[in-house]
């Protein structure tokens, strides 16, 4: 358990670790890919290390160096796994190595912890038996573990029955070039998290393959072919740089990001024009971004069905501005490493906030943050419920984290980088 220290306010400039998304991608991409390719900056923590550790059991070389990664691509031939395949509570790896594993010619197992085995994959099962692929969850829940008698992809025509997740998504356009047919998709029902589908469609590019799509993202047509190895930067991660905007926010000081771009391509930017809403100055300064505050924070309106990973911080940062703050379309919370938005709006309560949990919203009442008061939060293994509650013990006295540790997900070192802000 960690303790937070309080501070009047803030004046900082951090760096953030490479963006965990842009991360995974970039790493599929470079391990199908011909030719070697080279990460610069990529994320290393416990979600990245399941990713790169399973694509080692599938043949892939990787090369871990001091600020860069090493990947010698196979060209989309996947090697059978000496052992089953096992990813913690990674689901992004998840769901892509389930795919990856279909290009193979061998027996698959794909599982996770006890958390992993109560995330849905469903969508994801029968979009690929569309594709003619035999797969299966083992315990018949539509979640991990999977069992995958692996003989390539066919591909044709196939239908993802819901959006919701796009990582299902992201996790069949990645591997739709080495179909042996022509690959075509459509997705049924709203897509959610579009910025995410969005980053794939352009590391694939990055990597030499164009997909051609509707613009709601609701039809691709994917083209056969190999992407080509390359060197390729990861830019700082948006969801992680939250926090520290965040700060600013909440003490009314200001923390310059240095490595997130504003022309990034990952949704989770999509932060900062909000925090701009609620009443913080917005500057770009040099590759990064300020966000700094001067007159008080009023709550705010907003559909977070995009940007999913920071409604934690946002809704922490409401608690704290004044009047009511709506955020809606975020049912998709519920399946995530836990149940995020009862998770929110019972650690708020339980630091006086005045919150409404709906099913597919939720509803913080600010007061400026007078009546809150210090807690134990509990994080629920969840990493975003530990950063993004320790902003608020910026402000408030006697906020503790308990299971500190579960930030190896995403961001080892953030208990150090966050006490740059003392």
């Amino acid at each position: 358990m960690i303790e937070i220290q309080t501070v009047a306010c803030v004046e900082a400039t951090v760096s953030v670790p490479g963006s965990k998304s842009l991360t995974q991608r970039a790493l599929i991409a470079a391990a199908l890919a011909k030719g070697e390719s080279r990460l610069v900056g990529p994320l290393v923590s416990e979600d990245t290390e399941y990713s790169s550790q399973a694509l080692r059991h599938m043949g892939v070389e990787i090369e871990i160096k001091q600020d860069s990664w090493v990947i010698k691509g196979n060209g989309g031939n996947i090697q059978a796994s000496p052992k089953p395949i096992y990813l913690g509570n990674n689901g992004t790896a998840t769901r892509f190595l389930t795919s990856v594993a279909a290009l193979g010619y061998a027996v698959f197992t794909i599982d996770g912890d006890t958390r992993m085995h109560e995330r849905p994959i469903g969508p994801l099962i029968k979009a690929l038996r569309g594709w003619g692929v035999d797969i299966c969850s083992m315990s018949d829940t539509d979640c991990p573990p999977l069992q995958i008698n692996s003989h390539g992809i066919y591909g044709g025509q196939t239908i993802l029955p819901e959006g919701k997740s796009s990582q299902y998504l992201s996790s069949l356009l990645l591997v739709a070039p080495y179909a042996t047919h022509p690959a075509l998709l459509q997705v049924e029902g709203e897509v959610y998290s579009k910025p995410y589908v969005a980053m794939t469609l352009a590391v694939m590019a990055d990597f030499g393959i164009r997909v051609e799509c509707t613009q709601d993202f609701k039809s691709f047509s994917i083209p056969q072919g190999r992407y080509q190895g390359r060197t390729y930067q990861i830019e700082g991660d948006a969801s992680n740089a939250s926090y520290f905007w965040a700060a600013a926010a909440i003490t009314g000081g200001c923390v310059t990001v240095s490595n997130v771009p504003v022309l990034s391509l990952q949704g989770d930017i999509g932060l900062v024009p909000l925090l701009a809403r609620m009443g913080c100055e917005v500057t770009q300064s040099g590759n990064g971004i300020s966000v700094s505050r001067h007159d008080r924070l009023e709550g705010i309106t907003v559909d977070m069905g995009n940007m999913p990973d920071v409604v934690p911080t946002l809704a922490v940062v409401a608690a704290f501005a004044h009047g009511k703050t709506v955020i809606s379309n975020i049912a998709h919370l519920r399946v995530k490493e836990c149940d995020r938005l009862h998770a929110v709006v019972t650690e708020l309560g339980k630091m006086g906030a005045q919150v409404e949990e709906l099913s597919d919203s939720m509803i913080i009442h600010g007061d400026g943050g007078e009546n809150l008061r210090g807690t134990v939060i509990e994080t629920y293994k969840d990493h975003r419920m530990a950063m993004s509650f320790a902003v608020a013990g910026l402000r408030v006295p006697g906020v503790y984290i308990s299971g500190e540790s579960c930030v190896a997900k995403s961001f080892p070192d953030f208990w150090e980088r966050f006490a740059l802000l003392s």
